[in-house]
């Protein structure tokens, strides 16, 4: 039975429920099945509605907003086709651990022997990105399948919770809240795995790596890997993309394992141990003619710090006293500084406007492509800061993270780094930063193509493109003009082609709060 009076309706009752677990953000896209949910949201207080105008920036938003506090919000999406709208970006938030709760309207339940229009499987679309999946059956279950949902959200790391609310249940009165279960703590490694890695850490030096993910690259567990790596010399690395890494002066400085296969492999190269504190064991993102996938050095270990889903922050902190490290790593070496850009305007050039200008507690959300790979040396020193990346490979997260990190930081400034052809997947979430007056600068690699899959083309075998296959990987004609986007969405922007004008561009914008874009017109990067 629930644990109050049963003197709500079921969509009531779903709400009271998810404020009494502390969530407290709804990001959403309805439709007919979900009204009752609508009208709950003015019913009972406590839960902020956020809209998205498509299912791809609701998604991606609850992904952002889970990255930068830890716990979920709500999603509420319409029936299979508006989950199935948000499921790229749901992917990416399953790759990220991120916890989120989606609920999903329902046909009523009297309605389904009918097959209407909307009718789908949404158990089986839920389910390849879910960890724990429920429709409500009766009016006396809601509240505890909405409770079920945050518990599951929560456990550690972090999952996707989807339910599935019949809109006659929503609408029935004979429903109460329930109280909400607290998610159970993450185990942490025995001791006999902490003192196997301390011997390795102990007497490999430099041929050892420890490699970060989760928590391991952030607050606790990041000192405390880099009190590590003080005490043993080993190196710091972690996947190419993370669901969010705090860097910048002061902090530990963790090498990314680059996404090209043949440049993942040197930078492992001559390593003995690969430690793994959160992190899988390094594969290439696709398999490649003539190409081993397997990236670890054939005469590298691969042990076992901690699972994703064990106390990595416990771990590090178990071993870094195991190895007898200082109190404090040594951030010594990241002092560097880029010079002020000149001419050209290039990913090189507006990575070193970063590097200058980036302030203190910035969250950037990171989607720039191929334009990217210049940004991360030039930003090493700079205050420290947030980053997000495309955790599941799944383009169009960007600027809806971006979105969703600025609703659960309002103070602090977010940076959203598109490609241009990305941005497009979810422009909408533009609309959303005016509507809620969101202090998110967007910064837009303008280069009319699809760079990544001109590189592409060539590394799995395909050769040179043809003209047929020049005109899929371009997206010049005609010419995309995000001023003009965002200007029709609310958001103020401008466009810049040389270094000069964009670092006065961004030198303005760092200053000023709410919504901002900055057309960067690049040529494309040219590899080979």
């Amino acid at each position: 039975m629930a644990d109050t009076g049963a003197d709500m309706n079921g969509a009531e009752a779903v709400v009271a429920t998810l404020v009494a677990a502390g969530v407290d953000t709804c990001f959403t896209n309805p439709g007919t099945s979900e009204m009752h949910f609508v009208a709950a949201l003015d019913k009972v207080p406590g839960l902020r509605p956020v809209l998205g105008l498509f299912e791809g920036v609701v998604t991606g938003a609850a992904d952002g907003y889970a990255r930068m506090t830890g716990k979920p919000a709500v999603t509420l999406l319409h029936l299979g086709p508006g989950l199935g709208n948000g499921l790229a970006n749901l992917h990416n938030a399953r790759r990220a651990h991120s916890p989120i709760v989606n609920i999903i309207g329902d046909h009523a339940i009297f309605h389904r022997q009918h097959d209407a229009p909307l009718a789908s499987d949404i158990e089986g679309i839920a389910g390849t990105v879910s960890a724990w999946v429920r429709t409500s059956e009766t009016i006396d279950q809601v509240a505890r399948d909405a409770r079920d949902a945050v518990t599951a959200a929560c456990t550690c790391p972090g999952q996707i919770a989807t339910l599935m609310l019949p809109a006659d249940l929503a609408w029935t009165v004979g429903a109460a809240a329930a109280k909400p279960i607290a998610a159970p703590a993450p185990e942490m490694p025995g001791a006999d795995t902490i003192d196997s890695m301390a011997r390795i850490l102990s007497s490999g030096g430099a041929g050892n790596i420890l490699c970060l993910a989760g928590a391991g690259v952030n607050g606790r567990g990041l000192q405390a890997a880099g009190r590590i790596q003080a005490a043993t010399g080993c190196k710091l690395m972690c996947p190419t993309f993370n669901a969010r890494i705090e860097r910048g002066a002061g902090r530990p400085l963790v090498e990314k394992i680059p996404y090209f296969a043949d440049m993942a492999k040197a930078s492992m190269q001559g390593a003995s141990h690969l430690i793994l504190a959160g992190a899988a064991a390094p594969v290439s993102f696709f398999g490649y003619p003539g190409e081993d996938s397997w990236l670890t050095p054939e005469d590298c270990a691969v042990d076992l710090l901690a699972r994703f889903n064990e106390d990595i922050t416990g771990a590090l902190e178990a071993l870094a006293d195991a190895v007898d490290a200082p109190s404090e790593p040594d951030c010594s070496a990241k002092t560097f500084k880029p010079g002020l850009p000149r001419g050209e305007l290039t990913p090189a050039t507006i990575g070193a406007s970063m590097g200058l200008l980036l302030p203190e507690g910035a969250i950037v959300s990171d989607e720039a492509i191929t334009s990217g790979m210049a940004l991360g040396p030039l930003t090493a020193g700079a205050p420290p800061h947030d980053w997000l990346e495309v955790t599941g490979g799944s383009i169009g997260q960007g600027l809806p993270v971006a979105t969703g990190a600025a609703i659960a930081c309002p103070g602090r400034k977010v940076i959203s780094l598109e490609g241009d052809g990305s941005a497009m997947y979810t422009i909408q979430s533009l609309w959303t930063q005016a509507r809620e007056n969101l202090d998110v600068l967007t910064i837009i690699f303008a280069n009319s193509t699809y760079s990544i899959l001109n590189i592409e083309h060539v590394r799995v075998g395909a050769g040179a493109p043809g003209r047929n296959a020049q005109e899929m990987l371009s997206i010049g004609n005609p010419e995309l003009d995000f001023v003009r986007m965002a200007e029709g969405m609310g958001v103020e922007a401008a466009r810049a082609d040389t270094a000069e004008a964009f670092h006065d561009l961004l030198a303005a914008a760092m200053k000023k709060r709410g919504p901002f874009l900055i057309e960067a017109k690049i040529e494309p990067i040219k590899f080979g």
